[in-house]
């Protein structure tokens, strides 16, 4: 069996986005060699996410929405979190809802997808470098 790894790193310019990744993470794919495996990718901070879903800006305005009205950013007073000087109690809230990670088959060197699957990542608190990894095994 083998195994490859790689970080992707992102500074997005404001505070919250929807990255797709997918052609990213299929370039680590191909890099890697492996052709039946899996492939785990998995944002590295506790305020970005890693997600599955349609590359559909309406549905990316609906998160936007959906997340916001769960865990509002403002006044950033309402989270105990932000009394150690931080200003994004939401953005973990809001990373928890949307997952830490996603996992993918591999088969005959290909991402294992349905019907309209892509990658993203969802970034909460931005303005800053963070990293993502990929990590693959198989064969």
């Amino acid at each position: 069996m083998k195994s490859y790894r790689k970080e992707l790193f992102f500074n997005i310019p404001q505070r919250r986005a929807f990255i797709n990744i997918t052609s990213q993470v299929n370039d680590c794919l191909q890099e890697s060699g492996i052709r039946d495996g899996f492939i785990l990718i998995n944002a590295m901070h506790i305020t970005a996410s890693v997600f599955i879903n349609d590359d559909e800006s309406g549905l990316h305005q609906d998160y936007e929405k959906w997340l916001e009205r769960l865990a509002p950013h403002e006044p950033t007073s309402q989270y105990l979190h932000n009394r150690t000087g931080e200003d994004n109690g939401d953005a973990h809230l809001k990373r928890q809802i949307m997952g830490r990670e996603v996992v993918v088959a591999i088969t005959n060197g290909n991402l294992d997808f349905g019907p309209w699957e892509q990658i993203f990542y969802g970034e909460f608190d931005g303005r800053r470098r963070k990293r993502v990894l990929v990590k693959i095994i198989g064969e």
